[in-house]
């Protein structure tokens, strides 16, 4: 017991109240003493005769003696009585002092409570100290606070567990049945063999893409990466050059419109899958002949990048999920797209303090923009209008 914090505060608090009573009463009688006269009184005797006749010798009382004595008489006692008082306002002082302390720590007894009963398993306790706005409140509310983070951030992964487990529950199925009926089969043949190994690839191409978006995810909220001075124009020109071959393929155009002085800090590997993710879906889903277009600027303190595409374009109910993990549109869902793209592309763009939008309309294709601060911060929210409209 000698360790804990109330046995520690008892004893210190009744230790100095101890020694602040000794340091007053020291005073009062050291004051006293030197105000007053003491020394041995002495006895003196003198000879008495009554009618003449001797009576032999008695005391005598002298008034510098009498007083002497009562001087004397009196330090002695308000020493006697000073000790007993320091006794027993030290005894005293070890009681109110241990219930005192058990006052004041009743909160942190609640605090450790509290933490005591929360599991992994179950985030939603909480202390919810009541009293006044002091230190022990403050450190509640905190504790408080970092559980509600943690409870989003477990929930937030038991999610993704279970969305990536459903996604990838799909591919393996389809991979394992077509390995039972037809490649492990003898008497199949070369047409049904053919098809098999091509519907295994297309799954396991689905596979090897889920699991790329769910590294590059994991990675972001991570320490992995380091951020640096980079220029938001160069960003937009790398992705265009990766995807230029895509684009060529499906013989669609990427025309550039590439602002200078983009300076900004952040990272520039996680930028540019940003910006990668947003063409890989526009070269996926604009049509041959179609021009994509990407552009960078700068508007009202705040640095942008654009894709626009000539795609099928989002309805408005569409547009408040379309960054929601796998979420898939009726394009997407046709050629098997894992749905994480565009979350991971707000999840960056969000961490380096910025904000994603979109602005669509059914036939008229979609224009993705990119709002990011640039390197010496921006107050106030990054513009509501589209800057390619």
């Amino acid at each position: 017991m000698i360790y804990t914090i109330r046995f520690r505060l008892t004893v210190l608090y009744s230790s100095l109240l101890f020694v602040l009573a000794a340091l007053v009463l020291g005073g009062i009688y050291f004051a006293v003493s030197k105000s007053t006269e003491q020394r041995p009184y002495t006895t003196e005797y003198a000879k008495a005769y009554l009618g003449g006749q001797y009576l032999g010798k008695r005391e005598v009382v002298v008034l510098q003696e009498v007083e002497n004595a009562v001087n004397v008489k009196t330090l002695a006692t308000l020493r006697d009585y000073s000790l007993v008082t320091l006794v027993g306002l030290y005894v005293a002082s070890l009681g109110i002092g241990w219930v005192l302390a058990g006052r004041v720590l009743r909160p942190v007894r609640s605090i450790t409570r509290t933490t005591e009963e929360i599991q992994a398993t179950d985030l939603t306790r909480r202390i919810r100290l009541d009293g006044p706005r002091d230190e022990l409140k403050d450190l509640a509310d905190t504790i408080d606070t970092m559980l509600d983070r943690l409870q989003e951030a477990f929930s937030a992964q038991r999610q993704l567990i279970d969305d990536a487990s459903h996604e990838l529950r799909s591919p393996l199925t389809i991979i394992r049945a077509n390995v039972d009926a037809v490649l492990s089969a003898p008497d199949a043949s070369d047409e049904e063999r053919t098809r098999a190994v091509a519907i295994v690839d297309r799954a396991t191409t689905r596979m090897t893409r889920l699991v790329e978006d769910l590294l590059a995810s994991a990675r972001r909220q991570g320490t992995a990466f380091a951020d640096a001075d980079l220029d938001l124009a160069r960003v937009a020109a790398e992705a265009c050059e990766e995807h230029a071959a895509p684009a060529a393929a499906r013989h669609v155009r990427i025309t550039r419109d590439l602002g200078a002085g983009l300076d900004m800090t952040g990272d520039s590997d996680a930028l540019r899958r940003a910006v990668a993710n947003l063409l890989s879906n526009a070269v996926r889903l604009s049509p041959p002949g179609a021009t994509i277009r990407v552009a960078t600027g700068r508007a009202e303190g705040w640095l942008w990048v654009a894709v626009r595409d000539d795609g099928p374009g989002l309805g408005e109910a569409d547009q408040q999920r379309v960054f929601d993990r796998f979420w898939r549109g009726e394009a997407s869902r046709r050629d098997r797209h894992t749905g994480l793209g565009l979350a991971i592309v707000r999840q960056i763009v969000e961490s380096h303090g910025g904000r994603v939008a979109v602005y669509s309309r059914l036939g008229e294709g979609a224009t993705f923009v990119l709002w990011l601060p640039p390197r010496d911060g921006v107050p106030g929210s990054p513009p509501e209008d589209n800057p390619l409209a």
